[in-house]
């Protein structure tokens, strides 16, 4: 039986990704949906190796979503148009209503936590709602899973993403990440909860195969969900990092006009800001990296660290963020048993299963361990 998936944002800069992945599954058939009627059916073109022929649809996600769902019938959603700091749930409430299950790939603090507000209207529906089906918080919970046991205590960790210049990245994309530029918010330091602010605390480090890149403070529902989740963690300290440093040390710069209150938001100059980098392609590859550094005391008492690596070449960074919500998509489509109700994207999937569908990429991981 074939499973109908609907991409919002289907032609975008991570619905294409998702895209391609699962039109080769026998059981999905895809309908790539967007504003652009034209940008659709050219995306579809590119698909000849879908099992079941794609459709396209033109569409907006913030109006008329609901007769969009009447017309095209899917049996699960999967949202990719953000920045989803400043949505709230219609799109989760009218998959609700239509009752076919939704995965978004939101990484808004916020948007992700506050998910569970729809839990028992998606339990009445009888669908499962998903957020943050991205490398925040889906990889970083699984990383967390796979080292945990081997630990007896796990009290800290860093961890952060390294994007590459040459990676194609959208306007959505950049103003989630300005929004945050220069804004305090809170993360566990020291057992309590701290005020840092967006895009400061700016220090380096030393990645495999990548060398040494800038990074900084970023917020991510991870913040919220893991202290709950692992109740042993005195520090949780996530970051994110831009290749080339002149672009990262600008970024450093706005966020001081924004804590001096010379600007409102850095968000309100994506555009331009998003134009700008792209003259420095030059100076960048398309190589990005994920890292994972996990402290705490091993069944000695002494202490242990383990660090895991991933490394993606080739610019298929992107992969890792869509991963999941392919994965997620895969198991609705195949009836597998999967919770009912609405939910972070935490659990979901192990690490293995996350790292198993990044084979045959430019994908590369390894861990070590310290004591």
């Amino acid at each position: 039986m074939v499973t109908r998936v609907l991409i919002i944002g289907g032609y975008g800069n991570f619905g294409t990704h998702i895209a391609k992945r699962l039109a080769a599954e026998d059981d999905i058939q895809l309908i790539i949906g967007g504003r652009g009627a034209e940008k659709a059916r050219a995306f579809i073109g590119t698909l000849s190796h879908a099992t079941n022929a794609p459709e396209w649809c033109q569409m907006n996600y913030r109006t008329g979503l609901s007769e969009t769902l009447r017309k095209v019938r899917p049996e699960i959603v999967i949202h990719t148009s953000g920045p989803f700091q400043n949505q709230g749930y219609a799109v989760a409430s009218q998959c609700i209503n239509s009752k076919c299950h939704y995965i978004d790939l939101a990484d808004a603090r916020d948007f992700v936590v506050g998910i569970t507000e729809l839990d028992q209207s998606a339990r009445a529906s009888n669908i499962l709602v998903v957020s943050g089906a991205s490398s925040v918080p889906c990889l970083t919970a699984a990383v967390i899973d796979q080292y945990i046991g081997q630990f007896q205590r796990l009290a800290r960790l860093d961890y952060g993403i390294a994007t590459a210049q040459q990676t194609n990245r959208g306007l959505a994309t950049t103003s989630a990440v300005l929004s945050y530029a220069g804004k305090p918010f809170k993360t566990l330091i020291d057992g309590a909860m701290q005020t840092v602010f967006g895009w400061q605390d700016l220090h380096s480090r030393k990645l495999p195969e990548v060398g040494r890149r800038f990074f900084a403070n970023c917020e991510v529902p991870d913040l919220d969900i893991f202290p709950e989740r692992y109740p042993d963690l005195e520090t949780i300290r996530f970051y994110a990092g831009l290749e080339v440093p002149i672009i990262q040390f600008g970024l450093w710069l706005l966020t001081w006009l924004v804590r001096c209150r010379l600007i409102s938001r850095a968000d309100t100059l994506a555009p331009f800001l998003l134009r700008t980098s792209r003259l420095f392609d030059t100076m960048g590859s398309d190589v990005s990296a994920f890292y994972m550094e996990l402290t705490g005391s091993s069944e000695v008492g002494s202490e242990k660290t383990t660090t895991f690596d991933l490394t993606a070449g080739t610019g298929d960074g992107p992969f890792i963020h869509c991963a999941p919500a392919i994965i997620m998509a895969k198991k609705l489509a195949r009836k597998e048993c999967l919770k009912i109700g609405a939910f972070p994207c935490v659990g979901f999937i192990d690490l293995r299963s996350y790292l198993a569908e990044l084979e045959g990429l430019d994908i590369r991981w390894q861990d070590t361990t310290i004591g």
